[in-house]
């Protein structure tokens, strides 16, 4: 089961982004309302044979996205969780997986990377990605962050050869 569905797909990026990035080559863009109905599993009957064989083969083309996106997510997750991770999936590994695939279908893309938030929101799931896998960031699913004492340097001694005592002896 993919970590994010057609239908929250459809929700965002939304049926528009996916139509365009998803079709082939960009040319013949799939029709946005099939695109919307065929991730959300409705009735195509209104739309042709060759728009509707467009549509899946677009959806085919977000489906590897997503499943990619979400290998690399189990790549990071691997070592501290059970996978592939069962529903109910936590949302921010939705949003990660959103935000991956997205990443992916926009490849071709040509933007300043400061300034894109698809480039941004990816590099964002990345780096919390590393930190659930570092302990560090939990997934809300009864795991815990691991406990560090934050690098900081204690001094243990012996107790103290020369104090006020010791000294009272000297007045």
């Amino acid at each position: 089961m993919p970590y994010v569905s057609h239908a929250e797909l459809a929700e965002r990026p939304g049926a528009r982004e996916l139509a365009q990035v998803a079709s082939p080559d960009h040319k013949d863009i799939v029709d946005y309302g099939l695109m919307d109905v065929t991730l959300r599993g409705e009735d195509r009957s209104a739309w042709t044979a060759e728009e509707q064989e467009a549509a899946d083969a677009a959806i085919v083309r977000v489906d590897d996205a997503v499943r990619e996106a979400d290998g690399v997510i189990d790549g990071f997750l691997a070592r501290r969780y059970t996978l592939p991770l069962t529903a109910p999936v936590p949302p921010v590994v939705t949003g990660w997986s959103r935000a991956i695939a997205r990443y992916l279908l926009h490849k071709d893309r040509q933007s300043l990377d400061k300034d894109d938030p698809i480039v941004r929101d990816y590099r964002e799931a990345l780096r919390l990605l590393q930190l659930a896998a570092d302990g560090k960031f939990t997934l809300g699913i009864g795991d815990e962050t691991v406990e560090s004492n934050g690098g900081d340097v204690q001094i243990v001694s012996d107790a103290a050869v020369f104090g006020r005592d010791q000294l009272k002896a000297f007045r």
